[in-house]
């Protein structure tokens, strides 16, 4: 309800004032149609002017009652679909702020991505859909109160027939809708599954393969294996729902109908006028109608809640990582130190590093060299604080990682990273995200391109830097793969503040000339700054200071090539593989 409020005020205000009127009009149009029926018998037994005038002038106030109604309902529909429209965007909005503030560990969980489904399913129209059946519920109560100040004079018992028909149906309704919600709750995982599967099936970036290795035919099939197993479960809540809710609602109409026949009885009887047997009927099956329109209310705000408690279930997930404040370091130029670190992904009994030890001086460059999943690129994280150590520490000019403000961080690190993202969007703004602050700034565009050496590619472009790359929109141009590492390397280059560049496999899909261009540009405009470069391009690895080499998260050499190479380890058989690879 306060989300709902906070949404917009007006037209909860607005909500909560035309309820009540379509809560009240209904018993007013019933007791002013008993009137006319009274009158209109009048009118026939003496056929006076005035009696004729009685019975057209409750005639025209039904009129005016029925069409006040017929705009509450309006309005009620006006405003609910104004207010889901904003809360939707609210509550969206909400988890995608909460997903920004999470670490990476939290994106690489299974568990939370089921808890991000379950909250990105339903969760925008639950808000809404409790407020307007607790609206309902409240016009409920308002239209029930007025049939049962009618009803009552015929007889109390006809109330209490009238609140109680409908319990059974009711308590059924609420026992399966909590199963719905288990149910729900269950079959996240498959749901996730199924989504996967057809974005495998339908995007350009799998479509070759699916479509050279003759994937479509498996991948649909298991598709459908899926659908089949949610489909079962599903078909048997809703038979059994549908089944009791019929037989229970049984008892709803056999109570209706006897209340038919007394009130019947009791006119034949002459002990109320025909238009207070007219009354009464349309009384007890409107107030029939809104008895269990409240209890099926109560009944979805119990289902609800539930469906609302994965929202603050994603949206209270603890961070598991601290933000300092400060902007600057404790011991000027010290450059960056590892200290004993370690880190372990969780659920791992295994380290993916283990007491690492470094230390890099401003204006140093240092290349981390090691088999594919050594734990380079884990340490590259650690250092651009996607993660946190499991032990150790990790300083930046002698002030811990954790103690830094993160935006201050960010401005000092530039990173490309191995698996950097194809944006769909404008050449510019590929190579703008590198520094939002700077986003629509085309002179830093081009001042960028030129240091990742994508300015030649970016000229060949219809539109140049207003060319849209990617296929998802109109007008789209596809890229090749060292060309899109030239925006990418571009991206890198728009932190003009970054004391510190970190370049993960940057030319892996270069061709050699090109990357022997990128790393010569690298050397000259990153004199005096901080640089890590990861390959597995020993040409590329030989022009660092230093070269630390991993071996299964532990650092097992170190020392520039020379060293490495008389040193005749895991270092110097590698750079003799591939060299040989040449010959």
């Amino acid at each position: 309800m306060l989300l709902v409020w906070e949404t917009s005020r007006a037209l909860s205000i607005a909500l909560g004032a035309v309820t009540l009127i379509s809560g009240v009009l209904p018993a007013a149009i019933a007791l002013v149609g008993a009137h006319i029926v009274d009158a209109v018998v009048a009118a026939v037994g003496s056929p006076s002017e005035a009696a004729r005038f009685r019975a057209l002038e409750l005639i025209g106030v039904e009129c005016v009652l029925v069409v006040v109604l017929a705009l509450a309902q309006r309005g009620l529909t006006l405003f609910q679909s104004l207010l889901r429209a904003q809360l939707g965007q609210r509550v969206n909005v909400m988890i995608l702020e909460k997903a920004l503030s999470l670490s990476m560990l939290h994106f690489e969980d299974s568990e939370f991505y089921d808890k991000l489904t379950r909250a990105r399913r339903d969760a925008s129209t639950r808000p809404l859909s409790l407020v307007m059946r607790t609206l309902g519920l409240i016009q409920s109560v308002v239209s029930l109160l007025s049939f049962a100040t009618l009803l009552v004079k015929f007889s109390p018992w006809a109330v209490v027939l009238l609140l109680f028909c409908a319990l059974p149906a009711f308590f059924a309704e609420a026992k399966f809708s909590g199963d719905a919600f288990f149910l729900f709750r269950w079959r996240s995982p498959e749901g996730r599954q199924q989504l996967y599967l057809e974005q495998v099936m339908s995007r350009d970036d799998h479509v070759k393969e699916v479509k050279l290795f003759g994937l479509g035919p498996l991948l649909l099939q298991r598709h459908r294996s899926i659908y089949e197993k949610l489909y079962e479960a599903d078909r048997a809540l809703s038979i059994r729902r549908n089944t009791w809710g019929f037989f229970l609602g049984l008892i709803a109409t056999a109570a209706l109908y006897g209340v038919y026949a007394w009130i019947a009885l009791a006119a034949i009887a002459a002990s109320i006028t025909l238009g207070q047997m007219t009354m009464y009927l349309m009384v007890f099956r409107q107030g029939q109608a809104v008895v269990s329109t409240g209890l099926a209310a109560i009944g979805g705000m119990y289902e609800d809640n539930l469906y609302l408690s994965t929202l603050y279930e994603f949206l209270e997930t603890p961070l598991t990582s601290t933000v300092g404040g400060a902007s600057s370091g404790l011991v000027q130029d010290d450059g960056i130190r590892f200290e004993n670190v370690s880190f372990r992904y969780p659920g791992s009994a295994v380290p993916t590093l283990s007491s690492i030890d470094l230390h890099i001086r401003p204006g140093e460059s240092l290349a981390l060299v090691g088999e594919n999943g050594s734990g380079k690129t884990t340490l590259i994280k650690l250092l651009t604080r996607l993660y946190d150590p499991t032990e150790g520490r990790i300083l930046l000019d002698g002030r811990d990682l954790r103690e830094w403000d993160e935006a201050a961080l960010c401005d000092r690190i530039g990173v490309i990273f191995q698996d950097y993202v194809r944006y769909q969007m404008l050449v510019g703004e590929n190579i703008g995200i590198g520094d939002v602050s700077a986003f629509d700034e085309q002179p830093r565009w081009q001042e960028a391109a030129e240091k990742g050496m994508a300015a030649q590619i970016i000229d060949g472009l219809p539109l140049g830097y207003s060319t849209q790359l990617g296929k998802w929109f109109k007008g789209g141009r596809e890229l090749s793969g060292g060309q899109w590492q030239a925006i990418a390397l571009s991206r890198a280059y728009m932190r003009t503040k970054a004391d510190i560049l970190v370049l993960d496999e940057p030319t892996s899909a270069m061709d050699a000339g090109a990357e022997a261009s990128v790393f010569e540009q690298f050397r000259r405009l990153n004199a005096g700054k901080i640089a890590i470069l990861i390959s597995h391009r020993f040409s590329t690895v030989r022009i660092a200071d230093h070269i630390v080499v991993i071996e299964a998260g532990r650092i097992v050499e170190r020392g520039n090539h020379a060293e490495l190479m008389e040193l005749r380890g895991c270092y110097a058989r590698l750079f003799t593989l591939q060299a040989d690879g040449y010959r």
